[in-house]
Order: C-alpha cells, then sequence, then structure tokens
C-alpha cells in the first residue's frame, strides 16, 4: 500500500531527526524526545549527487509509506514486496520490513525522491549503529515497522550533518540540524 502526500500539515504532528555523527534517529514531538533509535547512514559519505550512493542532508519529509500490514521479515524489490532466499538475506543488501520515501524540501537535496532515499530496514541488523548503507537511512526491521506506525506522509525529517565544533582547542564533531 502506497500513501502520498501533496501538502504538510502544521500541527503538533512527530517529526523525525537523524544525527549522522551519532548515527541515531530520533522521533521527537516538539521538544521533547519520543523514541530513538540505532541507525545507518552512507558509507560513501554524504552528499545528494545522482549515483553517488551518499546519504543527503538537510529538510525533507516522508512522501510515501510502503509496507502496511506486511510481515516484518518482507524484502522489496523496486517497493514490491517479495521473500528473500535463504541465500540473499545472508549476503545481498536488501531493502526490508517497512519504506518510508523521502522527498527533500531544499534545493540541494530536491532530487532525494528521485533518487530513492528511504528510511528501510535491512538484513544486515549486526550493522545498526556504523555508516554502512549505500545511502539510505537503515533501521533494525523491528525498528522501522514500530516507527512506521508512529509517523504519517508529511512528517518533516532532518539529517543533521556532523560538524566540528571548537572547544579549548579540541575538535569534535557536532550533529547541527538546520532549521527555518
Amino acid at each position: 500500500m502506497i500513501l502520498r502526500c501533496s501538502h504538510v500539515k502544521k500541527s503538533r504532528q512527530p517529526s523525525i531527526h537523524i544525527s549522522v555523527a551519532r548515527q541515531r534517529l530520533a522521533l521527537k514531538r516538539g521538544r521533547s524526545t519520543e523514541r530513538s533509535f540505532a541507525i545507518s547512514t552512507s558509507k560513501y559519505g554524504l552528499g545528494s549527487e545522482e549515483g553517488s550512493m551518499k546519504t543527503p542532508v538537510g529538510r525533507f519529509r516522508i512522501a510515501e509509506k510502503i509496507g502496511a500490514g506486511e510481515p516484518i521479515d518482507i524484502a522489496y524489490k523496486a517497493r514490491v514486496p517479495m521473500r528473500a532466499s535463504a541465500e540473499a538475506l545472508k549476503g545481498d543488501d536488501l531493502i526490508m520490513s517497512r519504506i518510508l520515501w523521502l522527498d527533500g524540501l531544499e534545493e540541494g537535496n530536491a532530487n532525494t525522491h528521485p533518487r530513492y532515499i528511504y528510511i528501510h530496514g535491512t538484513n544486515h541488523e549486526e550493522k545498526i549503529g556504523e555508516a554502512a548503507s549505500h545511502g539510505c537511512i537503515r533501521m533494525k526491521n523491528a525498528d522501522i515497522a514500530e516507527l512506521f506506525e508512529l509517523v504519517e506522509v508529511g512528517t518533516q525529517v532532518v539529517i543533521a550533518a556532523p560538524r566540528l565544533v571548537s572547544r579549548a582547542g579540541k575538535k569534535r564533531q557536532k550533529s547541527v540540524a538546520r532549521t527555518k
């Protein structure tokens, strides 16, 4: 089942904040964090270039939700549910469980939807918490199934790039979200 949205409601609807530096996704309502999940961003770094396999940064919205009512261990090929073989589950990089398809809201990430950038489950849950994806935001299958039920099409998403912050001569990475 695919749901679409042509506009975003201004309400107390939750928002998603992704910290690339921490490899964490927070579901927030206002300033309160309701849930927090470990994630995996791209092993190729950050960016919006077509074919780069990088994770885009900035402001997004959930454009489509795919997978309502499907089993948690379902795989997808071209967004169509399918049963993966045991061999594929061990080796291939599969899109699993649920898909939250993102749409970029800024000039620099406007190509996110046609790049097929999702928040989705994975068959490589052991790599969650480290940069290991091919551009998408990976989550554990149970976590994405839970998140899927808590958000709607149109939910705002921020993917925050790490930045270097200097404190007393020491540099460290900090995740900073850009807001308007």
